[in-house]
């Protein structure tokens, strides 16, 4: 069963997918969005959906620091929303504070370039974001 991982940016859609047994997550690319125009990369996410036969999509929920949902929770809830209907697929909001951070730093530490990070930092943070998840299940 595979299992697709989201971080949803404004900008960005960072995606991985979980291997075959759902152990380990892998980065597969960021997709160009334009969240204020309504563009969510649907049609490439539908290509992704098929070519790896996922049956569930884990999305990023940024959450506060306190637990408060924020406009970029509630974008995360819209968009949620649209890929249960579009999809017809099982979506789970994980929270991921902290998560891009983390990638960042993670990205730093291996002495990738800042414009390198900018073009795979949504990626890795859907990769922690699926990661989490399926440690959460083990």
């Amino acid at each position: 069963m595979r299992i697709l991982g989201l971080d949803l940016g404004s900008k960005t859609l960072g995606v991985a997918i979980s291997d075959e047994l759902g152990w380990t997550a892998q980065g597969i690319e960021t997709i160009k969005i334009d969240e204020a125009g309504g563009n969510y990369g649907l049609n490439r996410l539908a290509d992704i959906i098929s070519e790896f036969s996922v049956e569930k999509i884990i999305l990023g929920m940024p959450k506060n620091m306190n637990g408060s949902i924020g406009p970029r929770g509630e974008a995360s809830n819209a968009f949620a929303a649209i890929l249960e209907k579009r999809f017809s697929l099982p979506v789970i909001l994980w929270d991921e504070r902290l998560t891009t951070m983390a990638a960042e730093k993670m990205l730093i530490s291996a002495d990738v370039s800042r414009k390198k990070r900018k073009q795979v930092i949504d990626k890795m943070a859907a990769v922690m974001i699926l990661q989490g998840y399926l440690d959460s299940l083990n």
